[in-house]
């Protein structure tokens, strides 16, 4: 039994969507596939609602399942510790979408946008509501959006 559950974890971890670190690349996925990018800015290391976001919502079988079938997942990380410091060119990329996207600074900051990178929808810091109901949101905005 034990192996079992084991496999199963092991297949669901190589299953779950993969989250793009290039703007570029998740775009040319969005295009091709007609899919929106889910756009989510977190300082993984430091950010305690990045982390519960990560964790209660973008882990959940709800969200993983709805968001292979219909996003593009893109991930702008903003790591302080050292040993989680990104290369310079992805601090560079991430720079330049914060500076398109999250002007402000936003932790966790969340966008839904177009295959033409237009904002259609934002979520700044974790949803107030369930796993179930931050995907019932994010099907009600792609639905709006034609997808």
């Amino acid at each position: 039994m034990k192996v079992l559950l084991l496999a199963l974890s092991w297949l669901w971890t190589f299953a779950s969507p993969v989250w793009e670190t290039d703007f570029d690349k998740a775009r040319q996925a969005a295009v091709s596939t007609h899919h929106l990018i889910l756009l989510n800015f977190s300082g993984s290391d430091w950010c305690g609602p990045c982390i519960r976001l990560r964790n209660e919502f973008f882990e959940q079988n709800a969200f993983l399942t709805f968001a292979d079938q219909q996003l593009i997942l893109l991930n702008a990380d903003f790591p302080r510790s050292k040993k989680n410091q990104l290369s310079r060119e992805q601090q560079k990329r991430n720079d330049a979408l914060a500076d398109k996207y999250n002007p402000e600074g936003h932790f966790p900051f969340t966008l839904l946008l177009d295959e033409n990178g237009k904002v259609l929808k934002t979520w700044e810091g974790a949803p107030n509501t369930s796993p179930e109901g931050f995907v019932d949101q994010l099907k009600t905005a792609c639905h709006a959006a034609g997808k």
